[in-house]
């Protein structure tokens, strides 16, 4: 059962753990306060649980190109899109581990390109109507390698997790161009490159000289 913080403006009636696998699905009723300054009737919630997470778009700030990566996704087939998504690389953070940490070995694993310097975007709560998944995003320094046609650089992914991922260089204006038109629908992409295309050249300038 997970521990819900406990806040002033909120009462827990019950908490249980209707399902569990890999992550639970718990069932919580509870009271809030209303902006009114009363308190609500008791709610009943479905939360999905999966805690910490950790994102990284990997850039080389001399050539000006982002590593975006390439996989299968059922809930995007489910809900309607192309499952094949175009992201940046992600994953949960193992117990307690530093998000710094997760981004990086993500990267390692995801791209086979490693990170040697991470500037943090922020923390974001992807789902809040169901999930309590928290993702800590970075911008990671890689040096972009030679690419075959189409940008492709390779193949990556844990044989272990059964990851089957293609990795696709962009020029990052191209990328931030796709993002801004809309065209990734995975969300921590499209947040990633938006932030890029804000901060790209204070980025540039900043690991110039590391």
């Amino acid at each position: 059962m997970v521990a819900i913080p406990s806040h002033p403006d909120v009462q827990i009636v019950s908490n249980e753990t209707a399902w569990k696998g890999r992550f639970s699905v718990e069932l919580v009723k509870f009271r809030q306060r209303r902006f009114d300054g009363a308190m609500s009737k008791v709610r009943s919630w479905e939360l999905l649980c999966r805690g910490r997470a950790a994102a990284v778009l990997p850039y080389d700030p001399v050539t000006d190109q982002v590593a975006l990566i390439e996989q299968f996704r059922l809930p995007a087939l489910v809900a309607g899109l192309d499952p094949v998504m175009v992201e940046i690389p992600a994953g949960l953070c193992d117990n307690a581990e530093d998000p710094a940490v997760t981004a990086a070995r993500e990267a390692q694993e995801e791209t086979g390109l490693p990170v040697d310097l991470l500037e943090r975007m922020g923390d974001f709560l992807l789902t809040p109507g169901a999930s309590d998944e928290r993702c800590a995003m970075f911008a990671g320094r890689i040096r972009a390698p030679e690419a075959g046609p189409d940008g492709i650089i390779g193949q990556g992914g844990l044989d272990a997790e059964q990851e089957d991922i293609r990795v696709r260089l962009h020029p990052a204006a191209n990328a931030i161009e796709a993002a801004t038109a809309g065209r990734y629908a995975n969300s921590v992409t499209a947040i990633a490159l938006l932030w890029l295309a804000v901060k790209r050249d204070w980025l540039r300038a900043r690991w110039a000289d590391r």
